[in-house]
């Protein structure tokens, strides 16, 4: 399935004083102002170009809007939204720019994912880690030098 999406800016218009008022397509009213908003091939009152999530206003002159799934959005309810942070250097999986992160040095992970790569312990705030080969790692593990290939913990 295509999303469509669309990347636009906003330009000001004057409205000639012998012209028909033309309609605005945020409130359907008739724009009886001396200028008005283009964008998305239809003109707007400024007051009605406004992002679908934060309700600013659009209408800054050569400012961008985006459009997807029938919202107009500012960039930063765009990028939120619809961005992506980067993929997670545990999972390799895609992570939405909305989700909460975890970064070590230029690794970018899940919440879920950062946890030491050999025994999975999942690591709370204040808990030290190490990053060894690109890993990361428990205390135990890193200080065990558990990377030899085996994985299994000595009893203390």
């Amino acid at each position: 399935r295509m999303v469509l999406e669309k990347e636009e800016s906003v330009s000001l218009v004057s409205l000639q004083s012998r012209e028909k008022p033309r309609g605005c397509a945020g409130c359907n009213g008739k724009i009886r102002d001396r200028f008005m908003l283009q964008a998305l091939d239809r003109y707007w009152h400024e007051d009605c170009l406004k992002c679908a999530c934060c309700d600013c206003r659009l209408g800054r002159v050569g400012s961008t809007l985006y459009t997807r799934a029938n919202l107009i959005l500012c960039r930063r309810d765009y990028l939120r939204l619809f961005g992506v942070t980067g993929n997670c250097a545990a999972c390799s999986n895609l992570i939405p720019a909305f989700e909460m992160v975890m970064r070590a040095r230029d690794n970018v992970y899940h919440l879920d994912c950062f946890a030491c790569q050999l025994c999975r312990q999942r690591f709370c705030v204040g808990d030290k880690f190490f990053l060894k080969n690109n890993m990361i790692l428990c205390q135990l593990d890193y200080e065990g030098g558990h990377l030899n290939g085996s994985t299994e913990r000595q009893p203390q």
